[in-house]
């Protein structure tokens, strides 16, 4: 469709960087797809439990602050289940298929379900409530997962290639690694993660507002630290894995 006038211009560079920027992901996800020339089984399985484990990490959120006396994200409709309204192109597709093809194990994020802190029952107590509900329904469904799996899992499964797994066994191994990561990485206690949330608590009311205008650009942080200290990260997910398989495998 052809594009004229000032309007036309005004939407072209508005969305220019987002079309760039997900071609030039897009391109690096086929260049490692091919590479390595197959997506394994195991790889589409991670991605299909990966969404709603982001899904309902998201959703937690907006039900504790319902819980705590903010209704905004029930007004938004997004305490709703349905993926269309949480999904973020760039932090629940291509992140994580690209982190998918490459590292093997990936994390991500959705639309931020919206909060209006100044609207809970005692501010910034509860605040701290709702930032911690998403991890601590990822850390209960890891748990429950794993003790599934260790529960129907065949002893001879763990000796074989995870790609012959049955599929049940699968579904049930990764549903609770995916949630170990998310659940870990969302405790960060950088901005905009889940774990700020702490950090946000324990400052003085003074620093507050500094601390909200370094909050506003925390986002290339957390990026700087995804793509440039991947080994940082590596480190942390798997003393992370490791515990929750000594618990529950």
């Amino acid at each position: 469709m052809a594009l004229s006038g000032g309007g036309g211009r005004s939407r072209l560079n508005h969305y220019g960087p987002w079309v760039i920027g997900g071609g030039a992901v897009l391109a690096g996800i086929g260049y490692e797809i091919a590479r390595r020339h197959a997506v394994s089984r195991s790889d589409i399985v991670y991605f299909l439990v990966l969404v709603p484990t982001i899904i309902f990490h998201e959703v937690s959120h907006g039900v504790v602050a319902n819980w705590c006396g903010d209704d905004t994200a029930k007004q938004a409709k997004r305490l709703s289940l349905n993926p269309l309204r949480h999904i973020d192109p760039f932090g629940t597709i291509l992140l994580p298929i690209l982190l998918i093809a490459t590292t093997g194990y990936a994390f991500g994020w959705a639309k931020p379900v919206p909060v209006n802190v100044g609207r809970l029952r005692h501010p910034r107590n509860q605040a701290v409530l709702v930032g911690l509900a998403g991890p601590a329904v990822n850390i209960l469904i890891a748990l429950a997962a794993g003790f599934a799996f260790r529960a129907v899992a065949h002893p001879a499964t763990l000796s074989l290639s995870i790609n012959q797994w049955p599929l049940g066994d699968l579904i049930l191994f990764y549903l609770g690694e995916v949630n170990v990561l998310i659940a870990v990485f969302n405790l960060i206690p950088i901005p905009p993660l889940d774990g700020s949330a702490v950090l946000e608590r324990l400052l003085p009311a003074s620093a507050l507002p500094a601390y909200y205008r370094l909050r506003s650009a925390s986002m290339v942080f957390v990026l700087l630290i995804v793509f440039l200290a991947p080994g940082a990260l590596d480190v942390i997910f798997n003393h992370a894995l490791t515990y929750w398989g000594n618990i529950v495998l």
